[in-house]
């Protein structure tokens, strides 16, 4: 294969490669795409296109800062491109893990953000707020943003690659960007990477009208997340570490199905999760211990851990990986 010749060869096209590729290229550098899989392949593998991608922000997560500006720029593209599927929903969060609001750092970019009364709480749940936020539709995002990078002269190469100096060697890039998710523990030899499970179910519907996103956190993780573009309702959800099954769990469909409907009031009552309508999906998020990596090494900048918050994080995330690429041209002069 002829190589390319890029001023950065990045790894992996998920939302973070995609991500920090817009941001280099508005930066001015040349960037080439090496990745497994590409919008529109449906693989477990990659996780971008089977996310809830709910845009809100995890008081646990870390790097505030980076949720922050990322999701500046996720508003700037839901006012400035209607195509690239971002909408605007209220978001209810539940918490039974947690006293009260005092963890939840998030409330000074959302001046709207209001504590539920006690008597309003789903059972079980210790606090639950609302704000106005934004959701994504990743069948809509990942082929508007893949489509937005070849106009602006990126290129793809799908394949699968072993090393970085693979990498280097394809796209001629001396400066090279890591966004390879999983593969990062073979790629940067991070053990700490491992995948998590997820199971959800999509239920086709006129989500057009769905005025909320309804999610719950601490002794179980369930939500329902509307997917307008898609036509559709994301309900969920499991997070299993280290389970590698692809297999559907029915126990876990039905268990699912028992607390949407406890989170939402018998919202989802009607839909036969054991019919032939609704489509179970399964991805393993790429997850690490000790949080994310963005963090330069030489003329690399990896970029990966991102777990279940690829979506929130990935511009943030994206800032920092080009102030990195900066840092590296400079150390060159």
């Amino acid at each position: 294969m002829a190589r390319t010749e890029a001023d950065v060869g990045v790894v992996g096209a998920g939302v973070m490669g995609l991500a920090a590729s817009l941001l280099l290229v508005e930066a001015g550098y040349r960037v080439t795409v090496v990745a497994q899989h590409l919008a529109g392949d449906l693989t477990p593998d990659w996780t971008s296109p089977w996310a809830g991608a709910l845009l809100a922000p995890h008081p646990d997560a870390g790097f505030p800062d980076l949720q922050e500006n990322s999701l500046k720029r996720w508003h700037r593209l839901r006012h400035e491109c209607r195509d690239a599927g971002v909408e605007e929903r209220d978001i209810y969060e539940y918490y039974d893990n947690r006293k009260d609001l005092s963890s939840i750092w998030y409330k000074r970019i959302y001046p709207d953000l209001t504590a539920i009364p006690t008597e309003d709480l789903v059972s079980g749940a210790e606090i639950g707020f609302k704000y106005r936020g934004l959701i994504v539709d990743p069948n809509a995002f990942l082929p508007w943003i893949t489509r937005l990078l070849k106009e602006k002269g990126v290129k793809f190469i799908q394949r699968r690659i072993s090393s970085l100096d693979e990498l280097k060697s394809i796209t001629g890039a001396a400066t090279l960007v890591n966004a390879s998710g999983l593969g990062a523990r073979e790629l940067a030899n991070d053990e700490k990477v491992h995948a998590v499970r997820g199971q959800t179910m999509f239920v086709p519907c006129d989500s057009r009208n769905m005025d909320r996103v309804t999610i719950h956190q601490g002794s179980h993780y369930t939500y329902a997340i509307p997917r307008i573009a898609s036509g559709g309702v994301i309900l969920g959800g499991v997070a299993q570490p280290d389970n590698y099954s692809r297999d559907i769990d029915p126990a876990t469909r039905d268990d699912i199905m028992r607390r949407v409907n406890e989170l939402t009031k018998g919202k989802f009552f009607w839909v036969d999760h054991k019919g032939a309508i609704v489509k179970d999906l399964v991805g393993f998020r790429p997850a690490r211990t000790g949080g994310i990596r963005v963090e330069r090494e030489d003329r690399v900048i990896h970029a990966y851990g991102l777990g279940a918050l690829g979506y929130v994080f990935a511009f943030g995330a994206a800032e920092k990986v080009v102030s990195l690429v900066q840092e590296v041209n400079r150390a060159k002069l």
